[in-house]
Order: structure tokens, then sequence, then C-alpha cells
């Protein structure tokens, strides 16, 4: 039976502060559950682990892919379940950390048997799309499978892109190959950091988006798109706060500075879409069994510990 616990939750709520707190506690490893951290040189947007932090627990799944790849659901459930198989032969719990609720999702319910990404057959979609626009290759979709087209937005460019990829390798909708399990799912306890008020986690992002500019983001940026092989399409840079970046760079250039209209633009959009990226964290784990800790309270940390206390004595 592999041992492994999932402490998930939105964006700032805190999950890495108990995650670490859990680890000076009980001997455990990390398995981050973000799509974000697995990307090198996306350090201060992502707010990675420090150094110190790295060195103080194990952590895995971090700094895996070069921003130019991708990194699918399934590659992560094939990693996770590899990585808790190994941490527990070390006598160790492996703790799964992290914000990406749809990694979550494919943990415990098994990822459904699709085909295999085909690199030509993306490009050729890809070179569409700088053509056409997304909206377009959306309504492409909804001739062909309109199911799937209904519940994604018109520049919805990853799961566009996805889903006409499915369609033309298999000649199915991507909706039919829900059900047809390839891994089976895999029974996690979780739990899961809540805001008892909104408020409070939206003056904690506010709060973190401020650090990350005052931390170097837009440098870390220009250094990225100076490597000349990024481009925003790319699902690295379509994260949260790289997003918004890019296009404010675009946008002000070399006038991006603090005190600037631009800056005050970028700083709104950037909290803005983060504030938007927790709602969607929320709503997805409304549609998860989990238990819940208010990471708003004043003894979050404590509550936090007990119950994950509770979940490793029931084994």
């Amino acid at each position: 039976m592999l041992k492994a616990i999932g402490l998930a939750g939105p964006t700032a709520s805190g999950k890495s502060a108990l995650a670490l707190a859990a680890a000076a506690r009980w001997p455990l490893e990390i398995v981050s559950v973000d799509s974000a951290l697995v990307y090198r040189g996306m350090d201060i947007g992502t707010a990675k682990p420090s150094a110190a932090e790295l060195a103080a627990v194990p952590h895995h799944l971090i700094d895996i892919r070069e921003p130019t790849e991708a990194y699918s659901a399934a590659q992560f459930v094939a990693d996770a379940r590899r990585l808790i198989a190994e941490i527990n032969a070390r006598g160790r719990l492996a703790l799964l950390v992290g914000g990406t609720m749809l990694y979550f999702k494919a943990v415990i319910n098994g990822i459904d048997a699709m085909p295999a990404a085909d690199p030509a057959v993306r490009a050729a979609i890809d070179a569409r799309a700088a053509s056409l626009g997304w909206p377009a290759l959306h309504a492409e979709l909804a001739q062909v499978d309109p199911a799937t087209a209904a519940r994604l937005t018109p520049n919805d460019a990853q799961r566009i892109q996805r889903a006409l990829e499915v369609w033309q390798i298999s000649g199915e909708p991507i909706s039919a190959f829900h059900g047809r399990q390839s891994v089976q799912g895999l029974a996690l306890p979780l739990l899961a950091l809540e805001p008892q008020q909104r408020a409070w986690l939206h003056q904690r992002i506010a709060e973190r988006f401020d650090a990350m500019l005052a931390g170097g983001l837009l440098a870390e940026l220009r250094q990225l798109r100076a490597r000349g092989d990024l481009h925003p399409a790319l699902p690295a840079m379509r994260c949260v706060g790289y997003r918004q970046a890019w296009t404010a760079l675009d946008q002000f250039g070399e006038t991006l500075q603090p005190g600037s209209a631009g800056w005050q633009a970028l700083r709104d959009t950037g909290v803005a879409a983060t504030r938007q990226l927790a709602k969607r964290q929320l709503t997805w784990l409304r549609g998860m069994p989990h238990s819940s800790v208010p990471c708003d309270a004043p003894d979050a940390t404590a509550r936090g510990l007990a119950a994950l206390a509770g979940m490793i004595e029931r084994g």
C-alpha cells in the first residue's frame, strides 16, 4: 500500500509553510503538485521554495523541465506514483503539496486512456492558430466536438490544441476517451487549506504579488525572453504572473519601472489574475473529497498539523 497524503489549497494559503512544519515533525518527503514549479529558471513568479527550504527536506518534481517543454497530468501521475513508491521504500511518507487541482484529481481518480501527443500535429495546429487565432480554431472544434468546445473559452489555447490534436489523431472527440482508464486512481487522503474570509486570501495574494515584483519578477522574465526560444503561447509562459508580465513588457517596454503607470497596470492585472486562479482552485476543491482547515485561523498551522497527525495515525 502506497503511503501518501495530499495537502492542497489555493495560492497563498500557506501550504508550503505547513508542509515544512510537518517535515520537522515526521519523516517525510515533499512531492510538488504544481504545474509551474516543474520549470527551470522560473523561480520568483512561481514562489519556488528557497535553497534553504529545499535543503531542509527532500523536494521532488521541481526544476524538471525547460520552459519550452510541456508537462501533462498523465506525466505527473506517472512521476508521482513512482516517487511515492520510492519514498515509501525509504521508510518515509510522501506528502503531495500544491495547488494544481487537475493533478490531484488525476492521481485520485486515475487517468483516461488518451492518444499520445504528436509534435507534428501540435505544430500544425499552432501554425494555424498563429494565422487564424484561437477563437477560429475553437469554432472548428465546435463542429467536430461540440461538447468539449462548449466547456472551453475561445482563447483556451492549451485545451483547444489538445482537443483538436486528439480528434485529428483518432477521429474521435476527446470526451469519448473519458472512462477508458489506463491508470487506476490512488486512495489519497486530502487535506485542504481554505479561507473562511475570502478577503484574507485576497490580501495575501496582493502582498505576495507585490513581493514578486519587488523581488525581480520582471528581470527574471526579461532573462527568459532573452533566450529567444520562448513565446507567450507556451504553457510555461501562460502561468499566472508570467503571462501578465509578458504582456506588460510588450506594451510598455523599458518604461515599465516602479511607480510608472505600466507598473501599476501590471500589478493590478497580476493580482486580479491570481485571485481568479484562487477562485478556480477553490471550485475544484469543492468537487473533491477532502478534509479542511481554515488557513486564515490564527492557529492554522497547529490545526493543520493536528489534521495531518490524524491522517497519519489512520494509515
